[in-house]
Parts: C-alpha cells; sequence; structure tokens
C-alpha cells in the first residue's frame, strides 16, 4: 500500500506488479466509476504495462448503462477545495474497460469483451 501520490514514481521503478481497484458502479461494457483518482492510477498502470483488476460486488454492475457515458459524476462542494476562487470539486472518475485487465466479482473473474461476461 502506498500513497496517490507515489504511484508513478513506484510503476516507473518496477516496485509494482498490479493495481486493484474497486468500483461504485459499473457499465454493461466494463467501463467503471470509482473515487477520484482511478482513472490516473488506470492510465499509469497502463503506460508501465501493469494489469489493473476491479474488484467489486456484482450489486455495482448496471447491465441498463450501455457505457461510463452515462454514468453521473456526483460533483461536491468546491468549499471542500477552497472559497477563495472557482473549482471543480468531482467525487467519481469513469475509467475506460479498456484500460481493465479483469474485473472480480463474487460470480468470478470477468474478461473482456466484458458485455458477454458481464451478462453471463
Amino acid at each position: 500500500m502506498i500513497a496517490d501520490s507515489a504511484a508513478a514514481s513506484m510503476m516507473a521503478s518496477g516496485e509494482v506488479d498490479l493495481v486493484v481497484t474497486g468500483a461504485d458502479r459499473i457499465a454493461a461494457n466494463g467501463d467503471t466509476a470509482n473515487k477520484i483518482g482511478t482513472y490516473s492510477l488506470a492510465v499509469l498502470a497502463r503506460h508501465h504495462d501493469i494489469p489493473l483488476y476491479v474488484v467489486a460486488p456484482t450489486s455495482t454492475v448496471d447491465l441498463a448503462t450501455a457505457t461510463g457515458a452515462g454514468i453521473p459524476i456526483e460533483e461536491r462542494d468546491p468549499a471542500e477545495i477552497t472559497a477563495r476562487f472557482t473549482a471543480r470539486n468531482p467525487a467519481f472518475d469513469v475509467t475506460p474497460h479498456e484500460l481493465i485487465a479483469a474485473i472480480v466479482t463474487e460470480a468470478g473473474v470477468h474478461r473482456p469483451p466484458y458485455t458477454e461476461s458481464l451478462s453471463a
């Protein structure tokens, strides 16, 4: 376990074998919404050829939402960041399915194409 800000340098130095994250919502195509910063970790992992696995309960799978573009992203009060200037404070981001090696639920390990494996 490391601080988020250490991820890039730890990956670059070869000290990370895989990335495991959760998901608050999973679209039918495998795009996942999770706490802000997950997408950044996924991009870093892909750059360094490190697999990223999403582990979440089947209750987060939303087959009625085709892609991550259909997942609403909560915007929190900008004052949590600053009251001195205009700010944005998204609580979640969406990780595209192309960056995910597998999605693990209590029903098993789902691999691409997620539209098939998640609905099975």
